[in-house]
C-alpha cells in the first residue's frame, strides 16, 4: 500500500552481502533484552477479518514465546486508539503492536511510546511519520492493481466501480489510486466511479444502492475490505435484481480484498469472481516476531526475508515487511496453504 523501493538494488541496501545476516537484523543495541509483558490493538472487530486476526494474536504470541495482554478493540474509533496506547504504557508493557486507523493520528501514540522507550511494531497501516521498529503489511498498492487486473479480464468498457476504504488510512488511499491508476492505464475503455466508505458496513451499502440507481449498467464492482463489504453489496445488487453467477452473461464482476473463509465461500458459489488475500495468521505472527527481536534491541535493515517477503524503506526511517498477498480465484480457492481455508 506505499511506495516501494526497488527492489533489484535490494542486496546494496544491506550492510553486508545479500543473505548474510538472517531477517536483516542487526546486532542488538547494548543492554538490549528481550521480555515483559506486550500489549495489542484492533482497529475494530466488526470485520471477519480483523476477528480472524484477534484469535491468531494469543496463538502466534504463544508460538513466539511473547507474554501479549488481551488485546483492546479501538472501536473504529482513532482517538481511543491513541488512549489504548496510553493505557498499556501506564501498564507498564514492554512492547506494542497497534494498528493504526489514521496513518496520521496514530503518531502522537508512537510519540507516547518512544517517550517512554517502548518499541512499536505496526501492522496492516503505515503511518505516516513517528518511530516504529517495523511495519508488517502487505503491498496495499498491489491489491489495487490485482483487483483491476481481476476485473479487466473480464470487463472491457463501460462502468466499474470501487468501494473504497478510509482515505485517511495509507491503505486506503494506495488501494484506490493503484486501482485507479491501473484502469487508466491498462483499461481505458473503463470508467471508474467511486464511493468512499470508510471501512463501513452502512455507507456500503448506501453508496451502492445510490450508484446502481444512477448506474444500473454497471459492470464490476472492486471490494476494498470484502470483510465488511461483500455482504452489503451482494444485498444491493439483490434489491436491484442485479445479482447474477459468474458466468451469467448478466453477471456484474466482483473482486475484493482480504481472503476470510466467507469469501471463499462466495467464489466457490460462483458469486464472487476473486479477492487478494491479506494475511491475517502472518500479520499476527511477524508483528510479534518483529516486536520480540526489537525488544531484545535490535534494528533492521531493507532486503529479503527469511519468510519469502521483502523489507522496504517506504519513507524515511520506516521499514516495511512487506508479506505476500495472493489472487485467489476459483482455480486456487481450496489451496490448504490460504489463511482462509485453516481457521
Amino acid at each position: 500500500m506505499i511506495q516501494v523501493a526497488a527492489t533489484a538494488a535490494v542486496c546494496g541496501l544491506v550492510l553486508a552481502a545479500c543473505g548474510s545476516t538472517k531477517d536483516n537484523a542487526a546486532a542488538p543495541a547494548a543492554g538490549g533484552g528481550a521480555g515483559g509483558k506486550v500489549g495489542a490493538t484492533l482497529p475494530l472487530l466488526t470485520s471477519p477479518f480483523w476477528q480472524a486476526y484477534n484469535n491468531y494474536v494469543p496463538k502466534m504470541a504463544k508460538e513466539e514465546g511473547v507474554d501479549v495482554l488481551p488485546t483492546v478493540n479501538a472501536d473504529s474509533d482513532p482517538a481511543k486508539l491513541i488512549t489504548d496506547i496510553g493505557t498499556f504504557l501506564n501498564q507498564g508493557v514492554k512492547g506494542l503492536v497497534v494498528t493504526p486507523l489514521d496513518s496520521a493520528a496514530i503518531v502522537a501514540g508512537l510519540k507516547q511510546a518512544e517517550n517512554k522507550g517502548v518499541p512499536v511494531v505496526a501492522v496492516d497501516v503505515a503511518p505516516e511519520s513517528g518511530k516504529v521498529a517495523m511495519v508488517v503489511r502487505a503491498d496495499n498498492k498491489a491489491y489495487g492493481t490485482k483487483a483491476c487486473e481481476a476485473i479487466g479480464e473480464k470487463v472491457k468498457s463501460g462502468k466499474v466501480v470501487q468501494i473504497m476504504g478510509d482515505l485517511a488510512s495509507v491503505n486506503g488511499r494506495d488501494r484506490s489510486e493503484a486501482f485507479r491508476d491501473c484502469m487508466k492505464s491498462k483499461y481505458p475503455g473503463i470508467q471508474v466511479l467511486e464511493i468512499p466508505a470508510e471501512w463501513k458496513a452502512d455507507k456500503a451499502s448506501s453508496g451502492l444502492d445510490s450508484m446502481l440507481t444512477a448506474n444500473p449498467d454497471i459492470k464490476g464492482v472492486y471490494m476494498q475490505a470484502g470483510g465488511v463489504y461483500l455482504a452489503p453489496t451482494e444485498q444491493a445488487l439483490k434489491r436491484k435484481n442485479l445479482f447474477f453467477p459468474v458466468g451469467d452473461p448478466k453477471h456484474i464482476v466482483l473482486v475484493s480484498n482480504d481472503g476470510i473463509p466467507q469469501e471463499l465461500a462466495a467464489i466457490r458459489a460462483g458469486e464472487l469472481d476473486a479477492t487478494v488475500s491479506q494475511p491475517a495468521d502472518a500479520y499476527a505472527k511477524y508483528g510479534l516476531y518483529w516486536l520480540k527481536k526489537a525488544m531484545a534491541g535490535e534494528t533492521f535493515k531493507p532486503g529479503p526475508t527469511d519468510h519469502a517477503s521483502t523489507i522496504v524503506e517506504i519513507s524515511p526511517g520506516i521499514l516495511e515487511d512487506q508479506l505476500p498477498a495472493p489472487v485467489i480465484t476459483k482455480d486456487n480457492v481450496d489451496d490448504k496453504a490460504l489463511w482462509g481455508n485453516n481457521l
